[in-house]
């Protein structure tokens, strides 16, 4: 049974449904960081889908080839080995420190990410959103968020859905980090972001890496917007990258929301007196501060 070296120190942050811990190791002089997947025992299929946004592997794949992400925009760390065994990988990965970048510069290495050209492997991702709001749709929605006064809001965004996916996948498709959070950006290389976590990565809409961004990133949306655009070029459809921002962050903040007030309801009390409560509290605020861009999908 594969174990943690006892020397190693716990990190947090090691996300994802086939992540089995997170840490920070020396070895050759030199640290290094440590995440351990763990094979799916087959309860869910979607994990061994190369396609999928869970693919189990996906990471394993990045850091023995990452040609793929190895910019321009984005690059990620300095890979070690990828040690496999019956039970999972285990990989290893320079640690990276220094100043992480300012959010326009990441914006901007968000847009010539996406926009390069590009020779999608295997294993890439290719339908993020839609994998997500998939397993919203298994949970039936969002009915938590039924029962607040924005009803009538998810209940229009909800039966619009499959109209937004389908636009987000006729307009240009290019290269996803898949998880673009700031702590995901960890430094500056030249005119590039040092990227790590790219367990989703693949490809998508162009336009998808910056509306999830925004969601978490102290800029507003559309300055980030006018920022990615920048990078990307005259060649990217402006209006198919806003739109295929616009959906990604809408979707993926009501599909937040409605998870967290889910997790507190099921206590007692009204559902009105929890909406204060600082597991909901903060995602409440990012879906309202995306009232301008879910008013363009309604």
């Amino acid at each position: 049974m594969w174990e943690p070296d006892p020397s190693w120190r716990r990190l947090t942050g090691a996300g994802g449904p086939s992540s089995a811990g997170l840490w920070l190791a020396e070895a050759d002089g030199r640290p290094w960081v440590v995440k351990r997947l763990e094979v799916p025992d087959g309860s869910n299929r979607s994990l061994l889908d190369p396609a999928h946004a869970g693919y189990w592997r996906r990471e394993a794949e990045v850091a023995a080839d990452p040609s793929y992400v190895d910019g321009p925009g984005l690059v990620p760390p300095g890979f070690g080995p990828v040690q496999e065994d019956d039970e999972g990988v285990t990989l290893w990965s320079e640690e990276v420190t220094g100043e992480p970048p300012p959010g326009l510069f990441v914006a901007r290495a968000l847009g010539r990410f996406a926009a390069a050209p590009y020779d999608a492997p295997p294993w890439a991702s290719r339908r993020l959103l839609d994998d997500r709001l998939a397993l919203a749709a298994e949970r039936g929605g969002w009915p938590t968020l039924a029962r607040t006064t924005l009803a009538d809001v998810t209940a229009r965004l909800w039966q619009r859905r499959e109209r937004w996916l389908a636009r987000c996948a006729e307009g240009p498709q290019g290269r996803v980090h898949g998880d673009a959070v700031p702590s995901n950006f960890v430094a500056v290389r030249g005119e590039d972001a040092v990227a790590v976590d790219w367990q989703c990565c693949g490809t998508g809409p162009v336009g998808a890496d910056l509306g999830y961004y925004a969601l978490s990133s102290r800029e507003e949306f559309d300055v980030l917007l006018s920022t990615f655009l920048d990078g990307a070029g005259p060649g990217v459809d402006s209006d198919a990258a806003t739109d295929a921002a616009r959906v990604t962050a809408v979707y993926s903040v009501v599909s937040t929301a409605e998870w967290a007030l889910a997790q507190v309801a099921r206590g007692e009390g009204a559902l009105a007196g929890k909406y204060r409560h600082p597991a909901v509290a903060p995602h409440l605020r990012a879906l309202q501060r995306q009232f301008p861009q879910i008013e363009a999908l309604l």
